[in-house]
């Protein structure tokens, strides 16, 4: 059976995690969490403690900050649901992390964007609700510098690419979800 695939987007403290926790948990007494961020300061540190927090032992928890599609591939058959917290968290770290690829930004992208695909592919195949949480970062102003630019470019392309891929996108706002997929419009020729 494939799987479903959901994307819960909004801005910083928009409720888009703890929706997307709720969400798996509607549909699965079980479920796998997928941990994308690698704690590299006592910020990082403190957020992954407050996420953790939330979590108890309807949770099996998987550290997957690269490679994820390996971890998606491998999940028990115990849980019907996956939380894939967050996905530009993980673009961060394909893009600049231990193997950050080398070359011109749209080279890099490309990289970047075959990661996604794997992910995107292992999540289809594997039979499971798949949530993936993801940051909305170009509402805002323009970023002052190249890297932020290049960050907040690549995350709305990696965000539009899996919006197309997903069943369902939730927006959240104020802690309100809402479907946009379902209310986005349709041109003739793109069907229903």
């Amino acid at each position: 059976m494939p799987g479903k695939i959901i994307m819960v987007t909004g801005g910083a403290r928009s409720g888009k995690s703890e929706f997307a926790e709720r969400y798996v948990l509607h549909y699965s007494p079980k479920c796998d969490y997928v941990a994308t961020a690698e704690i590299l300061d006592e910020e990082m540190a403190e957020r992954v403690r407050l996420h953790r927090e939330r979590r108890d032992a309807r949770w099996i928890n998987h550290e997957a900050p690269y490679h994820a599609e390996r971890t998606l591939e491998a999940l028990s058959a115990e849980t019907g649901a996956v939380l894939f917290d967050c996905l530009t968290v993980y673009m961060c770290n394909l893009l600049y992390g231990k193997d950050a690829p080398e070359g011109e930004f749209l080279e890099r992208c490309q990289v970047v964007f075959d990661e996604i695909d794997k992910v995107l592919a292992a999540a289809r195949n594997c039979g499971k609700i798949v949530v993936f949480v993801t940051n909305e970062v170009g509402s805002g102003i323009v970023p002052d510098n190249q890297m932020a630019r290049e960050y907040r470019d690549l995350a709305g392309w990696v965000n539009q690419r899996v919006a197309d891929e997903a069943d369902h996108v939730y927006y959240c706002v104020a802690g309100q979800a809402v479907d946009v997929k379902k209310l986005a419009f349709k041109f003739e020729d793109e069907g229903e």
